[in-house]
């Protein structure tokens, strides 16, 4: 299974910070923002990447990241022009896929599990889904894209509802099989005027081709300054666990 990164967009709500750089280059704690979901990918055993985002900041990811050598990995690099959402991302990894199965991160993840078990999930899942998605429990559900049950299925994934009927929301780590790309040439803005994969994930779920399992450990994004800051907090508790463990 290969793996593709989004770290594009313009990350309007970090502004300041994100006025002469990339959000995704920010620091969590001791790393910068980036590396979270590359360890991610490496730990489940991923370790052929392409990365998205924005042209003009492409040059510093290469110069931090490199060719993926020091990773043990391969990494390879796209540049999404203009600001026009995930699913215009996505669609630049349709040559990088190579008909093949692939996970795809949001570049502003951070999580601490080994999510390897799950992608051996979807490998064995594949003949009855086209599409799975890790999903986490969410204080805050209506920041999110909040995700609907039953019958322990997903029906429907809501962006930001007001009133949120799950307290589940979409991590923005997704698995799918390449024929996701005819979906996505499909896709018709939405009201914010972007592409979004929500609707491709939304379709799955409607025609109940969409699985999902859910995190064991503490998952949060780092898109805005709480955020940010809540995901500092938790790498530092992360290690400091770690640290007493080995003493």
């Amino acid at each position: 299974m290969r793996g593709v990164l989004l770290a594009g967009g313009s990350a309007a709500r970090l502004r300041p910070l994100t006025k002469v750089t990339n959000k995704h280059l920010l620091p969590v704690y001791k790393k910068p923002m980036i590396y979270y979901p590359l360890e991610t990918f490496i730990k489940a055993g991923i370790k052929d990447i392409l990365i998205v985002t924005g042209g003009e900041h492409v040059g510093d990811f290469f110069r931090l990241l490199g060719s993926g050598k020091e990773w043990g990995a391969r990494f390879s690099y796209e540049i999404q022009e203009g600001s026009e959402g995930t699913g215009a991302a996505l669609l630049l990894a349709e040559d990088f896929a190579r008909d093949e199965e692939f996970l795809v991160i949001l570049g502003d993840n951070v999580i601490h599990e080994d999510i390897g078990k799950f992608v051996k999930q979807f490998r064995r899942e594949k003949d009855r889904f086209d599409a799975k998605i890790l999903v986490a429990k969410a204080k805050n559900p209506q920041k999110y894209g909040v995700v609907e049950f039953q019958s322990n299925k997903i029906i429907n994934i809501v962006e930001k509802p007001r009133k949120p009927n799950s307290s589940y929301v979409n991590t923005g780590l997704w698995m799918f099989k390449p024929e996701v790309f005819t979906l996505l040439k499909k896709l018709k803005k939405s009201s914010r005027g972007e592409y979004e994969v929500t609707d491709v994930l939304s379709h799955y779920a409607k025609q109940g081709t969409l699985s999902f399992s859910a995190l064991k450990s503490k998952w949060t994004d780092a898109g805005s300054f709480e955020s940010l800051y809540a995901a500092t907090v938790l790498m530092k508790k992360m290690e400091d666990r770690q640290r007493k463990k080995k003493k």
